[in-house]
């Protein structure tokens, strides 16, 4: 798989982003039943995957990137999925999901400086202004002179 994108590594690590990349180990991944229609299959398996990331305990994160994940979205990164009837197709979409998460998490905006008119368009805008005052001069009614 490219690494332009979050996805699981080979190793069980989690690849975020560039110079980002979660062990294995800091993500505690939690199965239980997936509830709702499906029968006996979905009352007994247990293919839900719940995959929770403690972002004030990671020793992988910097602490620029740990305290805007904790101002964005919280000390604990929580992330499930029940979507599959097959416990490790829910594991990837649940950690995958939990990248995707974190990485937009850490996208930082840049503030933005505002600009100002250039002297063509302060031109053009009060050209445009005496063109409609003499449409509208155009519709008065003549004077008597």
């Amino acid at each position: 798989m490219a690494s332009s994108g979050p996805h699981i590594q080979d190793d069980g690590s989690l690849f975020v982003r560039s110079r980002l990349v979660i062990p294995e180990g800091e993500i505690q991944l939690r199965v239980t039943t997936s509830g709702g229609p499906g029968g006996q299959h979905a009352n007994r398996a247990l293919t839900r995957v719940v995959a929770t990331f403690d972002v004030e305990g990671s020793l992988t994160l910097s602490e620029s990137d740990r305290s805007l994940l904790v101002e964005k979205i919280g000390p604990i990164v929580r992330s499930s999925s029940s979507r599959f009837r097959s416990q490790s197709q829910n594991r990837t979409a649940a950690l995958e999901h939990l990248a995707q998460k974190i990485a937009s998490a850490l996208v930082r905006q840049t503030p933005r400086r505002p600009s100002r008119p250039t002297r063509a368009s302060k031109v053009r805008r009060v050209d445009e202004k005496k063109a409609r005052g003499r449409v509208k001069e155009q519709r008065r009614r003549p004077s008597e002179d």
